[in-house]
């Protein structure tokens, strides 16, 4: 093995592992300080290779730096401390040391110089996900079993992909790949799996908002996130990507507006946003791919943001459905506050984060003469404001008086969301240190006359809409039916019919195995049994009579 410096993922692995067996006061501490050790790494490691070691004859690259991956680690650390933070008054420490697993084991994605190391790294990652989303209780076994299938099929697409590209190419390289051969598509299709793409979208709105208070904040950072990095590593300008991505961002908002589980709107956002992001990798320009990049490490933070708001109202009353909330503003004003900064911040309000960084991606398809990206995406943004930028705040804050009266939850958790909220506005405000990290040089100004009027032109409308339908956008208690049912639902049935149907075929094979058995019975009881012929007493006299015949047989035959 050769290393020059100490991998950053290993901190928050291991740090995971060893989290359980901590003493109580010790696991505070180590929970904030695993976090900022691991982000003090992240930027000692260099561009080009750091830590090679031999596998079955492969040289692996388990560490292996650039401005991308650099990017993406800073902001999955950022995310694990901030996340740590808000979760320290949780007392499922499974939860919290698959947790910290999971964001170390994105971090070793973003790290991974060789598609081996990729594959290992990203395997490590559904599995600590999967038992975050498992830590929060019996409700959560169904959602969690069919998250870790999903994800077992992408890894094994993936690992299909990997095993046909180095067949093919002799190559472990983690690099830019042409969409050109089957290998290739199967490690895209592997991807966007854990991107949230459609048709196998709907195990982010099933699982994550089965997940805990807490738990759903880390889920929301790191698979879908580690997704987009290896999309803008492998796959940037290709095209197939735009139109996947478009019809993420529709899906998304059309479910979310659907929705009455605050959660869920949430997770469905994520569908969204992650869209807008797949859609700039698909584009392929520097500019998509530099807005690609910054509208993920933005969207990570205003995410993070909203789910510790909803957060904080479930773990103080205990609900999460929009028709049992309202006029919370009255007691959780911090909580409110926190949650308008991200509503505002996943819309693209001006001055705020997701409007420095999303508004790249839509300038580069006007760039590209994209005129119909263009506008879907125009369009799109519209949308976001109407289901998570007013209906997330004003179903949950607002509207009518529930008669709850919660009070803002414990200080770190006010404190995380206090955390978050200020990025989101300083990011928003001074976008210049993000410009600085992106991987390629920025020379686009977001704060251009005509571009904020056009945005705030763009929300104020969105937002009137909003108030004019709001009779129509009020929630019931319904139930939204998405592809998952095709196998949660239609699946089932299916497999229990099929059930019944060999169940029946092997009860006829097993009845005609046992007539047929019964018959070669009683046919050997007939010639064999007690009273059969064979089994008869036979006279001397006719025996000595046939032994004759037989030798008398025998001396004819030897003679021929």
């Amino acid at each position: 093995m050769t290393a020059s410096v100490l991998p950053p993922a290993i901190v928050l692995i291991i740090g995971g592992l060893v989290l359980p067996m901590l003493p109580v006061r010790l696991r505070g501490f180590t929970i904030l300080a695993m976090p900022l050790v691991t982000l003090f790494l992240v930027w000692q490691v260099p561009d080009g290779a750091a830590l090679r070691m031999p596998f079955l004859g492969y040289e692996l690259t388990l560490v292996k730096g650039d401005a991308l991956s650099r990017l993406f680690a800073t902001v999955f650390a950022v995310m694990a401390f901030a996340g740590g933070l808000f979760a320290l008054n949780q007392n499922r420490v499974v939860e919290l040391a698959a947790a910290f697993c999971y964001a170390g084991s994105a971090i070793g994605v973003v790290f991974a110089g060789d598609l081996i190391s990729l594959f290992i790294f990203w395997e490590l990652m559904a599995i600590a996900s999967t038992l975050v989303v498992w830590s929060a209780g019996p409700s959560a076994r169904g959602p969690g079993l069919r998250y870790a299938a999903i994800h077992l099929l992408g890894g094994v697409l993936l690992m299909a992909g990997i095993a046909g590209e180095v067949a093919s190419t002799g190559s472990l390289a983690l690099g830019k790949l042409e969409l050109d051969s089957l290998s290739r598509g199967l490690i895209l299709a592997g991807f966007l799996i854990n991107a949230g793409a459609w048709p196998l979208s709907s195990w982010l709105p099933d699982a994550y908002p089965e997940s805990s208070w807490s738990g759903m904040v880390f889920l929301s950072a790191f698979t879908t996130k580690a997704a987009v990095y290896v999309l803008l590593r492998c796959f940037p300008g290709t095209e197939l990507l735009i139109y996947v991505g478009l019809f993420m961002v529709f899906y998304g908002i059309v479910y979310a507006i659907l929705e009455n589980d605050m959660r869920r709107i949430l997770a469905y956002s994520i569908v969204n946003q992650v869209g807008f992001m797949v859609t700039g990798i698909g584009i392929g320009t520097e500019l998509a791919l530099n807005g690609a990049a910054a509208h993920a490490f933005t969207h990570i933070i205003y995410k993070a943001l909203l789910l510790m708001s909803a957060g904080s109202v479930l773990y103080m009353t205990g609900k999460r459905k929009c028709t049992d909330l309202g006029g919370l503003f009255r007691t959780m004003p911090l909580t409110t506050i926190c949650g308008i900064v991200g509503a505002l911040s996943i819309s693209s309000f001006p001055l705020t984060s997701g409007f420095v960084s999303k508004s790249m991606i839509s300038d580069a398809a006007g760039i590209q003469r994209l005129e119909m990206v263009w506008y879907l995406l125009a369009a799109a943004s519209a949308g976001v404001f109407l289901h998570a930028g007013i209906k997330f705040p004003w179903f949950v804050f607002f509207q009518k008086d529930s008669g709850l009266r919660p009070a803002d939850p414990p200080w770190n958790m006010r404190a995380a969301m206090v955390l978050c909220a200020a990025l989101c506005i300083g990011i928003g405000v001074l976008p210049g240190p993000l410009y600085a990290i992106l991987p390629y040089p920025v020379t686009y100004v977001p704060y251009t006359p005509s571009h904020v009027v056009f945005y705030l032109q763009l929300l104020l409308f969105s937002g009137l809409a909003f108030f004019l339908m709001l009779d129509w956008l009020k929630r019931t208690l319904t139930i939204t039916l998405d592809v998952d049912w095709l196998y949660r639902r239609l699946g089932l049935a299916l497999a229990q019919n099929l059930n019944r149907a060999a169940e029946t075929a092997w009860n006829g094979v097993m009845g005609s195995a046992e007539r047929a058995a019964r018959g070669v019975s009683s046919g050997i009881q007939r010639y064999h049994g007690p009273d059969g012929i064979l089994a008869r007493t036979w006279p001397t006299g006719a025996m000595a009579f046939w032994m004759t015949i037989m030798l008398a047989a025998y001396l004819i035959l030897s003679y021929l």
